[in-house]
């Protein structure tokens, strides 16, 4: 999870290899009507994100009963929505913020091309973000490291919260 340009994808791909299952990119649910109302610089709302989070969670739901397990790159920005996504996904859902400053974030924007997320909704994103609190089941790490060695992170995040829990 994370803003726009933290490499949600990048890394979520890696761990989904690493941890052999299948990989979901978010941005791949979003209705014709949310891409064009983000590729004309209008951030999503609410009731723009309800159904694209819900159907993130039924092919989510699907890769668990397939598979077993999912890697999902997805901004779940405020906690409502992660709330969202763990209630709706069957098993235990964790998730891993990537997180950077918004200097960062804007040069990594700004030195790559996105089909329908402009350089203008960045700060529309981090004035939606809500970090996740002690009580989620989440982490965070910073993003200014390798994407490999984010993935050994996240990895070990996770081996050390199933052996605990």
């Amino acid at each position: 999870m994370g803003v726009s340009g933290s490499g949600k994808s990048t890394v979520g791909s890696l761990a989904a290899r690493a941890l052999d299952c299948r990989f979901l990119e978010g941005d791949s649910f979003h209705d014709p009507a949310a891409i064009a109302k983000m590729q004309g610089g209008v951030p999503l709302s609410d009731e723009d994100r309800w159904p694209w989070l819900d159907r993130i969670a039924a092919a989510a739901g699907q890769a668990i009963a397939d598979d077993g397990r999912v890697v999902i790159a997805c901004s779940a920005l405020r906690r409502a929505y992660r709330d969202r996504l763990r209630s709706a996904i069957p098993g235990t859902t964790r998730f891993v913020m990537l997180d950077n400053s918004r200097e960062e974030i804007l040069q990594r924007l700004t030195a790559r091309s996105h089909e329908f997320m402009p350089v203008s909704l960045l700060d529309s994103q981090f004035a939606v973000l809500e970090r996740p609190a002690a009580d989620e089941p989440a982490t965070i790490l910073l993003s200014n490291v390798r994407p490999d060695a984010l993935c050994t992170q996240i990895l070990g995040w996770m081996g050390s919260v199933q052996s605990a829990g």
